[in-house]
């Protein structure tokens, strides 16, 4: 099926922080000390992404569509947190997002 929408960019609000070591792009952060991030654990809130990963820092997006790695998911208001892995996940203890499109291997999520 051909791909007619898209939603990148759409509200991006980025800022760049020291990254700690495991900081890969793609994957949910928290913030660890000032002004630096650390991969999210399992059921860490989901707050932000790292959207690019260089030098020892990370453009993270903190507002937008954001493209994150996830399986199982529907469209929709859906409960999230990280995966411990990289990704989200469901989690009816989670807080709520807007999951606007999925396929085999990821979701596009409001923050």
């Amino acid at each position: 099926m051909k791909k007619e929408v898209s939603f990148d960019g759409i509200g991006q609000v980025t800022a760049t922080f020291t990254a700690q070591d495991g900081v890969e792009v793609g994957m949910p952060v928290k913030i660890a000390a000032n002004g630096e991030v650390a991969p999210c654990a399992a059921s860490d809130p989901l707050n932000a992404v790292a959207v690019a990963v260089k030098n020892g820092c990370a453009a993270v997006q903190v507002a937008g569509f954001v493209r994150c790695k996830a399986t199982g998911l529907s469209v929709g208001t859906v409960k999230l947190s990280a995966d411990g892995s990289g990704g989200v996940k469901q989690d009816e203890s989670g807080s709520a997002f807007l999951v606007v499109e999925t396929d085999s291997e990821s979701a596009t999520v409001l923050l």
